[in-house]
């Protein structure tokens, strides 16, 4: 598409994290940038680039990696890629680690694959139904919700959330109730979170919040890592005040764990699911990111407003 519309190309060779000093060496002399969310894009990137860069289209629906404020002064536009297609591939995502928690699945798979399955027991690996339980969204925008009306819908679960503005749509739609934070985390049986990283957000989940929890919740994080504290999530499941977590992002991503002097206790407890960032990693999500950043590139380029501007 870029191409087509007669921009010259450049496109790091690797697949993998872009060294600081190849990427500010990339950017020089650039009219736009395709960052991905690993890519830290501030006041250096910019200078580095040169006063002729117009806009950074960010290809992930977050943008805590890129400094706005730094953007605004040099007058250049940020977008980033929200779609459909994308929340829906996330919801899917949330919602099968829910049904793994809930089912045992990544236990009962390691189970059999180490040969231990040796006959059926009325005890072995026993999970717990999804049917009639409740989740509770700390955060309902429209990734939230989507994972919610699979589990109301398919599972007649009750749903709770704890937001800034009302969703008047999933109350109708969903019989979704508002509460207070501190309320959702004392009744929910499966706790999922979809808010930004802000300031205000960071370690949102802390020792407080894991102390409120049931023993019998499930922790549910396809967000951002820094949105739930890490050592107390340990400290959370070292004292089974919850039963399990599982987490799609990480505090000190990309390290799974951020102090390795523990010998990566993160990843020690089998009530814990661990992906690696993939949850919006299917063929249709990633093609539509790329048209969206692409065409954000194409408009900003001839003049035009953004499709997506990342606000």
């Amino acid at each position: 598409m870029l191409k087509k519309a007669g921009h010259k190309i450049t496109v790091h060779p690797k697949d993998e994290i872009i060294p600081r000093s190849k990427l500010l060496k990339g950017v020089k002399g650039c009219d736009a940038i395709l960052s991905l969310l690993t890519d830290k894009i501030n006041d250096e990137i910019f200078k580095a680039a040169g006063p002729q860069l117009q806009i950074v289209a960010n290809f992930a629906v977050g943008f805590d990696n890129i400094d706005l404020d730094a953007a605004k002064r040099r007058g250049i536009t940020i977008t980033n890629t929200p779609s459909d297609k994308v929340n829906e591939s996330v919801a899917e995502h949330t919602f099968a680690l829910m049904l793994s928690l809930a089912r045992r699945i990544p236990e009962a798979d390691h189970f059999a694959k180490r040969g231990l399955y040796k006959g059926w027991s009325p005890t072995l690996l026993t999970g717990t139904d999804m049917r009639h339980k409740t989740i509770g969204l700390i955060g309902a925008g429209r990734i939230g919700s989507m994972a919610a009306r699979r589990g109301v819908l398919g599972f007649n679960m009750k749903l709770l959330y704890s937001d800034l503005k009302p969703n008047k749509k999933i109350e109708k739609e969903l019989g979704a109730k508002r509460v207070s934070q501190a309320a959702l985390l004392k009744k929910a049986d499966f706790i999922s979170l979809h808010v930004p990283l802000l300031p205000s957000t960071k370690h949102l989940i802390s020792d407080a919040e894991f102390k409120l929890m049931k023993p019998t919740a499930f922790l549910v994080n396809t967000a951002r890592g820094p949105v739930i504290h890490e050592k107390a999530l340990l400290r959370a499941l070292k004292a089974k005040r919850i039963a399990g977590a599982a987490l799609d992002v990480f505090e000190c991503e990309p390290a799974i764990d951020c102090d390795l002097r523990d010998n990566m206790e993160l990843k020690s407890h089998e009530n814990v699911i661990l992906t690696p960032h993939i949850a919006s990693a299917t063929e249709e999500a990633r093609r539509d990111m790329s048209e969206i950043a692409a065409k954000n590139i194409i408009a900003v380029l001839k003049g035009k407003k953004p499709l997506t501007p990342a606000k």
